[in-house]
């Protein structure tokens, strides 16, 4: 089963920010996403939970609701 854990490149090595339940020695595959500037990442975010809360949050689902009531 994936799992996703942030890391920390170090001296060559990713060290893993939490504790992974893992065999010893056991062999996995890596899949690295860089996350260069995280300020730069949290605007997207921001602007994507504003952009989607427009479209959730507005008083044509009102009317929407009160039709699916009757």
């Amino acid at each position: 089963m994936p799992i996703a854990v942030r890391a920390i490149y170090e001296e060559g090595k990713l060290r893993p920010l939490e504790p992974l339940e893992l065999d010893e020695h056991a062999v996995v595959r890596i899949s690295v996403e860089h996350f260069a500037d995280d300020a730069e990442r949290k605007e997207w975010i921001e602007q994507s939970e504003h952009s989607l809360m427009r479209v959730w949050d507005n008083d044509a689902d009102d009317v929407y609701n009160a039709l699916l009531s009757q």
